[in-house]
């Protein structure tokens, strides 16, 4: 219960984050076992990249245990993926009664953009994909082979970065809507931006390589600028 002063006690704080917590747990289980059923078609899915660069090449295992090990793994990512929209709405439903009425009603909106560019992010990165695969792989003069756990890591590990990555506009819309930031400091403060977004794609990138790391400070950077002229308009409206 909520008391007349408008702040709950801590414990219901906690018993709410913990009921938010097992929701979000329950439909990461959930979007698991739906992806482990789809292993087949999301394993062809992932490997597609592999496939157009390196069309001679084969995928292999050389451990017992790697083909299940490389199910769990995709049954894991694919889980994530399905869960985004509920595990998305929990975190917002947790902080949505701290916010007042006019905050209130961006919390649809931003739900909605924070699972869309999450999935424009791993759209893209799965686009650039082959091309990264080449050129990490025209470094030497050598042949192509590798195992499906150390592809399945790799290609996991570039699609969750871009799209963790794309989240950076939500960060700095929500300031925006709550009146942390505005349009002109962010105008003002464009050189930093790049700085910012050039030491979180050395840092973010599987790789480290300089055409991963461009592709990934490109939007980044167009994201801030279309975030900019959303604070400046649409808030401001």
């Amino acid at each position: 219960m909520i008391k007349q002063d408008g702040r709950a006690p801590l414990l219901e704080h906690l018993e709410e984050l913990r009921w938010r917590l097992v929701k979000g747990s329950a439909a990461l289980v959930g979007g698991a076992i739906l992806a482990y059923l789809l292993r087949d078609p999301i394993f062809a899915w992932i490997t597609r990249p592999f496939e157009v660069a390196f069309p001679d090449a084969e995928l292999v295992t050389i451990r017992p245990a790697e083909a299940f090990s490389s199910a769990m793994r995709l049954a894991l990512f694919g889980g994530f993926v399905f869960a985004s929209v509920p595990i998305t709405w929990q975190a917002w439903a947790f902080v949505s009664p701290a916010l007042t009425k006019k905050e209130r009603r961006w919390v649809v909106p931003i739900v909605a953009a924070t699972v869309s560019l999450f999935l424009v992010g791993v759209g893209f990165a799965y686009y650039i994909l082959p091309r990264g695969l080449l050129f990490l792989q025209d470094t030497l003069d050598v042949g192509q082979g590798t195992t499906v756990s150390e592809y399945l890591n790799f290609a996991i590990r570039f699609l969750l970065v871009f799209g963790l990555s794309f989240e950076f506009p939500v960060v700095l819309f929500t300031a925006g809507a709550l009146g942390l930031v505005k349009s002109e400091q962010l105008a003002r403060g464009r050189r930093w931006a790049v700085l910012v977004i050039a030491i979180i794609a050395a840092m973010a990138t599987p790789t480290g390589d300089p055409f991963t790391m461009l592709f990934l400070s490109v939007p980044l950077y167009l994201l801030y600028e279309v975030t900019l002229l959303l604070i400046r308009y649409l808030l401001r409206k």
